[in-house]
């Protein structure tokens, strides 16, 4: 693997070339370089404006897509064709995330599978990664006018708790948007980055990042040692932030004004009036005592004392993450030396108050918390430029390394640029019935299909006791030792069969064969992904066909004729579907198939629950 190899990770750097660092956010995203004169990470701003775009993206009638401040104007007139929080589903099924499926206004499909959740808008199927990717293009396009030249490389944050498919989803949502992503950092190391701690190789320390923001709450806990940052720990709640705050302030003046919840569901427009008007009495509480406005001819007031007492409850919520996060790390609040503040709920004098009472001392809070997070991915960006060169960087792997999964696509387990030594594992599972063996084939390179990287080594993982199909549970694990050798494992984990292999180190990659590979996943980035698409559409409308097919003939006594017939017609469909070459035609016809089959698989469900509670079997 290459050391420091910034030049050989990134392509032929040029010393003029702008590598942005980016806070790819649930609420709002910004985006922030180092200034070529002051040497200061600065956020980019428009004249006059924020440096905050919302991460909102909307769909109008003939398929433009719009994102920012304009899109967030739709979210109350048009909200089946306005997508927010797209982060909050980054990485995850629809199993993931069904249980707050109420919390998103538009259509997220429900395909009863493990597969990546989709979104439907019209007639038309987005990934996460797609909608992230038109947050990111948008940011792109931003700098690109604010500079005056083209931005193609990228530091893209994430949450410390993000998980390897989160991460993977985020650096394909940058490729698409056309950024080469050089890293994916954590958010809190980006914050801890931002506030000057770690950038000394000499320095250590044990911190705490306490991240409150519009829609999402985390506490990190992390020792920063020689240049870097490990995660001690990590705890905190996806559905508290600022948005939540406002919540009880709209619902304190509903309380006061004798308005049902009813009635503001009724009044959209209102019920926006109000919910804005929340905020701005957050905001300006922040620095005066009370707060009073005239809203539809009723008198809207609330004091600084009342407001601390409806928010105490979600306060101490955190304090409670808080509290858990250090007991994971196994520290005591004294052996905390530095507490940062990120996200803009930090404002709010009563939470800082508080947390700074839990730690006993005083908290961080110099730098911008909505800016903060991009801020350190600059720095962190400025260091992969090679611009600082105090700061240790680790080995790095020069190209991304991933096993192949059905349809010959590259699933990665360890990205470009990621640190070394370094180990991952990620379970996978059987597709067909009995099934005994899985080909384990392993592949270096940054393109979507196997077929255009480098294939490493190949084995099988054989004796895997028959079950039914996707019931096996097999967990491929890498592990990349400091001299860069790689060490393929697979083991089914039900019956403790197991396989491994040693992979060497580089393979005789040249510079300009690297530079190559590099270069041509950037080249064909939306032909990849749409490819992947496709392979994906396909593979989950086969299985869909195989499940449903054994179900019927499983049960063909229970179903009605009319039932049959539905079923029939709707499989042809989705059957030609599969001929052509269109993911969004494949999608719908997956989506009516499992609408026609959801209600009689759950009553045949419902009735074999029914009778096995009986004491008979079915």
């Amino acid at each position: 693997m290459a050391k420091i190899a910034i030049n050989i990770a990134t392509g032929s750097l040029q010393q003029d070339e702008i590598i942005v660092g980016i806070d790819l956010g649930t609420t709002n995203s910004l985006i922030a370089i180092i200034h070529p004169d002051t040497k200061q990470p600065t956020a980019l701003r428009e004249h006059n404006t924020s440096s905050l775009v919302p991460s909102v993206i909307y769909f109008d009638e003939t398929g433009n897509v719009i994102v920012g401040e304009e899109a967030r104007k739709k979210l109350i007139s048009e909200p089946q064709n306005t997508i927010f929080s797209a982060k909050r589903l980054m990485g995850k099924s629809y199993n993931d995330i069904k249980y707050n499926a109420a919390f998103f206004s538009y259509k997220v499909i429900d395909d009863n599978t493990g597969s990546l959740v989709k979104v439907q808008v019209g007639n038309k199927f987005y990934t996460p990664i797609d909608l992230s990717s038109f947050i990111l293009k948008e940011l792109k396009q931003r700098a690109e006018h604010i500079l005056k030249t083209p931005v193609n490389k990228a530091v893209i944050t994430v949450p410390a708790y993000f998980n390897d498919a989160q991460r993977q989803a985020t650096r394909d949502a940058g490729k698409l948007a056309g950024l080469n992503v050089l890293r994916i950092i954590n958010e809190p190391t980006a914050a801890s980055l931002a506030y000057g701690i770690g950038l000394s190789k000499e320095e250590e320390k044990i911190i705490a990042v306490y991240d409150l923001g519009g829609g999402t709450f985390d506490i990190s806990i992390l020792r920063i040692a020689n240049g870097i940052f490990e995660v001690l720990s990590t705890n905190g709640d996806t559905y508290l932030g600022g948005d939540d705050i406002d919540q009880l302030i709209v619902n304190y003046w509903l309380e006061q004004a004798g308005i049902s919840k009813d009635e503001l569901s009724a009044n959209k427009e209102f019920a926006q009036a109000i919910r804005l008007t929340a905020e701005e009495a957050k905001i300006h509480l922040s620095t005066q005592d009370d707060f009073s406005k005239i809203l539809n001819g009723d008198e809207l007031s609330i004091t600084k004392q009342a407001f601390e007492t409806l928010i105490e409850p979600l306060v101490n919520k955190t304090i409670a993450c808080c509290k858990n996060a250090l007991k994971d790390a196994g520290l005591n609040v004294n052996e905390i030396e530095v507490v940062v503040m990120v996200g803009g709920s930090t404002r709010v004098p009563f939470i800082k108050e508080s947390i700074s009472k839990l730690f006993g001392k005083p908290v961080n809070d110099t730098v911008n918390p909505d800016e903060v997070v991009a801020l350190g991915a600059a720095i962190q960006a400025d260091i992969l430029a090679g611009n600082n060169k105090d700061l240790l960087l680790l080995d790095v792997t020069p190209l991304s390394l991933g096993i192949e999964t059905m349809g010959g696509l590259m699933d990665v387990l360890i990205p470009r640029n990621s640190k070394i030594p370094n180990k991952v594992g990620r379970q996978y599972t059987t597709h067909k019935d009995g099934q005994s063996g899985m080909k384990i084939a392993v592949y270096q390179g940054e393109r979507d299909m196997v077929k255009d990287n480098r294939k490493l080594a190949e084995f099988n993982l054989s004796n895997i006791p028959a079950m039914p199909a996707g019931l096996a549970k097999v967990e491929v694990g890498f592990l990349i030792n400091a001299d860069g050798i790689l060490v393929v494992r697979a083991k089914e984990l039900r019956s403790g069969v197991e396989q491994s292999i040693e992979v060497k180190s580089q393979f005789g990659l040249t510079d300009d064969m690297l530079e190559k590979m590099l270069m041509d996943s950037i080249t064909h980035a939306k032909d990849d992904i749409a490819t992947r698409a496709l392979v994906e559409a396909r593979t989950e409308g086969e299985q869909l066909l195989e499940t449903t097919e054994r179900f019927i003939q499983k049960n063909i006594d229970r179903l009605t004729k009319e039932e049959m017939t539905e079923s029939a017609v709707a499989m042809q469909a989705l059957q030609l579907a599969l001929t052509m070459d269109d993911k969004d035609l494949i999608h719908s016809k997956v989506e009516a198939l499992n609408d026609i089959s959801r209600p009689y698989a759950e009553r045949i469900m419902d009735l074999a629950i029914a009778v096995a509670m009986k004491g008979k079997t079915v």
